[in-house]
């Protein structure tokens, strides 16, 4: 996640007052995507595994930078 302003190859979501713009081509690929807030940032959650040990889905991406 970073801040970012907002492109015509992306896609805009505006949920409980925050705007997520996410690029249509990358939604495709991983959606459906889920947004948590933890106490300690964000979790984002996909279809996509970017861990190197394998799964079904990124859970665990937070503010800390890390996966898995």
């Amino acid at each position: 996640m970073a801040l970012d302003e907002s492109k015509d190859t992306d896609q805009e979501f505006d949920i409980d007052g925050f705007k997520y713009i996410v690029e249509k081509d990358f939604l495709e690929k991983v959606k459906p995507i889920k947004v948590d807030f933890i106490d300690i940032g964000f979790r984002l959650s996909c279809s996509v595994d970017f861990s190197a040990g394998g799964g079904s889905s990124c859970s665990g991406c937070g503010s800390a930078g890390s996966c898995g």
